[in-house]
């Protein structure tokens, strides 16, 4: 049997980005569009205006969160340790979103209708940044989203806990902390690539004990999966909360 993989046994620069797209993203799998049924229901509940800064917790190659943040924030960092998935995004922020994002964009403007018209507006507040997300201060965001990561950073239980603590941790006490997260997401491969990628089994109840002393007003709650992409998870857990 393989060793356990840790986060920093992972080449990360080397995340297959357009196999990833093709698998997940290049049509709007009824999962996502639950995920983001979600996230938009807690961003309408920001009737005061835009938060000033916030964070996507290892963004990935993933549009729609950053255009949900961005409908409620001044500014979005997208951080991210992989080079290939940050060149990705820098190119769609510079050059405007790939066409396959359009169906994304119409269900969050259509849950959120002050999001901008055009998905290019609608992430005009966005910026990519090339980072290690466990090395961002603490305290220094008014909102945090994340979004299939802690799950998929480390096969070491020990390391899940820590990426989720690190992630509540870089908003504010009072700042806003939005989640998804694979249901029983075991190690996977992508594409025709020769690699396996890392997958921490957790569930609602496993989610909850690490968020619970962090947190006020935790809501966790799930998903059924779908039939494709095919990685062997069992649904998506959903997580909103106040940092306490």
């Amino acid at each position: 049997m393989p060793a356990p993989l840790g986060n920093d046994d992972v080449d990360w620069d080397r995340w297959p980005v357009p196999a990833y797209l093709a698998e997940n993203y290049r049509r709007l799998h009824p999962c996502d569009a639950a995920v983001i049924a979600h996230h938009a229901d807690f961003y309408r509940t920001f009737v005061t205006g835009p938060v000033a800064r916030a964070v996507e917790f290892g963004a990935g190659p993933n549009l729609y969160p950053l255009m949900l943040a961005a409908s409620v924030s001044a500014r979005v960092d997208a951080v991210d340790t992989s080079a290939a998935a940050v060149a990705y995004l820098s190119r769609q922020l510079a050059e405007g979103p790939d066409a396959s994002w359009g169906a994304f964009h119409a269900l969050c403007r259509a849950l959120l209708p002050t999001l901008p018209a055009s998905p290019r507006d609608a992430l005009a507040g966005v910026r990519a940044v090339h980072g290690d997300v466990r090395a961002l201060r603490p305290g220094s965001y008014d909102l945090a989203s994340m979004n299939f990561v802690a799950e998929g950073a480390s096969e070491d239980r020990v390391e899940f806990e820590d990426f989720c603590v690190r992630f509540a941790r870089c908003v504010r006490p009072g700042g806003f902390l939005v989640a998804a997260f694979m249901e029983n997401m075991p190690t996977y491969r992508i594409g025709a690539v020769p690699l396996r990628w890392p997958g921490c089994p957790v569930d609602g109840d496993d989610i909850r004990a690490v968020f619970a002393p962090l947190t006020e007003r935790l809501t966790v709650g799930r998903t059924d999966a779908d039939t494709l992409p095919g990685y062997g998870h069992t649904g998506m857990v959903l997580l909103r909360a106040v940092r306490r």
